[in-house]
Order: C-alpha cells, then sequence, then structure tokens
C-alpha cells in the first residue's frame, strides 16, 4: 500500500488526511500537538455551526473524524525533510518515509515573552483578527506587531473596533500603518487583567487600557521544511500550483504556509485538493 506523511494537525492537515485515508492510502499525521486553532476564542464564521464553536473543540472534532476512518497520528517535530530513493520526513524521533508528503504546518506565530500573555489567550489575548475581531465591536484595542502580518490585524480590526493601537515591543517599524492608528514604540512590561484583558504596562509605567491584545509577530519558520528540501518559496509562503504541488514532485502544501486568507475554510479547502491530488497521483505510479 502507498503511504503518505503529512505534517500538521491543523485543519489543513486533518481534512488532507479524511481524503487520503478515504482514498486507500496509508495516512500518518505528524503532530506537535495543538495549533493555532486551538487558541481561537469562538468561531462564528465557519459553515455548519449555528452557535460558536471554539477552536480547541473544532480542531478535537476534526482528528476524532480522521481517527475513525484510520489516520494514524503521531506526536512528534518534524526537523527535516529529505530525498534519496523516496521522500523522507526527519523527525526527533525518527525518520518516516513516504511515497508523498503534504506540509500544513501553517504559519508560526511567534509569542512574545511577556508577563501575564500566556494565561489570558481566550480571554482577551488572541492570535487572529478576522476569527475574534467580532467579539471587539466598539472597544479598545492593540496588535502587537510592526510588519505587514500586524497591518493586516490592523485592517481587520479597524472597522469594529473603537481604536486600535499598535505595541511595536521595541521592534522597529516596518510597514506602512493608516494615520488613525497609534504607534507605542515601547517595551510592553506586562499584559494586564485576571479574569479578562484590562490593558498593557508600558516600559515607563504608562498603563494603556485595552479590551483585547491581538498577537501578530509574523510568518517567520512557517516554510524552513520546504527550504529544506528546496522547494520554492515567495515572501515567507510556499509556493504551490494548482493542484497544491510544491516545486519538489510529490511533495504537496496546505493551509496558512500557503499564504492568501488564514482561515479555516481555506485550510479545509486546500487540504481536501492536497489529499485528493496526492491520493490520485500515488494511483497511478
Amino acid at each position: 500500500m502507498s503511504n503518505i506523511v503529512i505534517i500538521g494537525s491543523g485543519p489543513a492537515g486533518v481534512s488532507a488526511a479524511l481524503y487520503t485515508a478515504r482514498a486507500g492510502v496509508d495516512t500518518t499525521v505528524l503532530t506537535r500537538g495543538p495549533g493555532a486553532l486551538d487558541r481561537a476564542e469562538g468561531i462564528q464564521n465557519y459553515y455548519g455551526f449555528a452557535a460558536p464553536i471554539s477552536g480547541a473543540e473544532l480542531e478535537r472534532q476534526g482528528i476524532e473524524g480522521a481517527k475513525a476512518v484510520g489516520v494514524k497520528f503521531v506526536t512528534t517535530e518534524a526537523v527535516g525533510l529529505t530525498y534519496t530513493d523516496k521522500l523522507t520526513v526527519e523527525t526527533l524521533d525518527g525518520d518516516y518515509p513516504a511515497d508523498a508528503v503534504i506540509l500544513a504546518t501553517g504559519a508560526a506565530r511567534a509569542v512574545p515573552r511577556i508577563p501575564g500573555l500566556a494565561g489570558l489567550e481566550g480571554h482577551g489575548v488572541s492570535y487572529c483578527a478576522t476569527c475574534d475581531a467580532f467579539f471587539y465591536r466598539g472597544r479598545d484595542v492593540a496588535v502587537v506587531g510592526s510588519g505587514e502580518y500586524a497591518l493586516h490585524e490592523v485592517q481587520a480590526l479597524l472597522p469594529v473596533a473603537s481604536s486600535v493601537t499598535l505595541l511595536l515591543n521595541g521592534a522597529p517599524l516596518a510597514a506602512q500603518f493608516p494615520p488613525e492608528v497609534t504607534v507605542r514604540p515601547e517595551k510592553i512590561d506586562a499584559v494586564l487583567g485576571e479574569q479578562k484583558v484590562t490593558g498593557v504596562q508600558l516600559a515607563g509605567g504608562e498603563v494603556v487600557e485595552l479590551a483585547g491584545v491581538f498577537i501578530a509577530l509574523g510568518v517567520a519558520g512557517s516554510t524552513a521544511l520546504a527550504r529544506k528540501i528546496g522547494a520554492a518559496v515567495e515572501n515567507n509562503r510556499i509556493v504551490t500550483d494548482g493542484k497544491m504541488q510544491t516545486t519538489v514532485p510529490g511533495l504537496y502544501a496546505a493551509g496558512d504556509c500557503t499564504g492568501g486568507l488564514l482561515q479555516v475554510a481555506k485550510a479545509v479547502y486546500e487540504g481536501a485538493l492536497a489529499g485528493t491530488e496526492a491520493a490520485k497521483a500515488l494511483r497511478k505510479e
């Protein structure tokens, strides 16, 4: 039986796994555990759910559905990707040779080490403005970041929030932001709040009152595995064709790591397409 290894257990990877497993391909998903979806406070824009669903629950249901059709999940970290006689995923726990590989690692979202941040994830600290902006209508929010990813999040928040502040946290400004955005260059000493975010304390002691803090520190690292094997990468996104295949034969990519709309619906579609096309290619061999 042909086999496929999928790196990543988010919506793109699990969607791909559903299609490859049902097509009769031995399917293994390598996962480092919960990803960006797990931190989504509530999702109200995904088909089929009349009431909001947490990202963690949507992720859990997706994985359970894949296990039900025979997909194997292995908790490990992929550290390399090579090709000798066949594609091989190198992990901290050994090698996984494969007839095809799908990269579905998401876009790495860097998390700054700021006191109070981790404890308030899902309670005012968010990693997706498009997902959570709705919950901050008419309220004061901030985006932590300095580049194009931060600008994307700011643009999603401006139409709904009362005000948007850009917190550079000591980093240089790397994109041009709308004039209505207040830019604060200071380091962030702490995210404040007990049950939910109430603000941030900047270096020097000033407190900025906020209802939400959105982390947008870029996507560096999301394309590392593709680069290791020589697949084409542009602007931190993995280049794919209309079948979600990279420039390396047998290597596919889907979801946030291909750029574009960072949404569950897009990830599920690309995963389905990558899984379908990979299975189809393996049947021809």
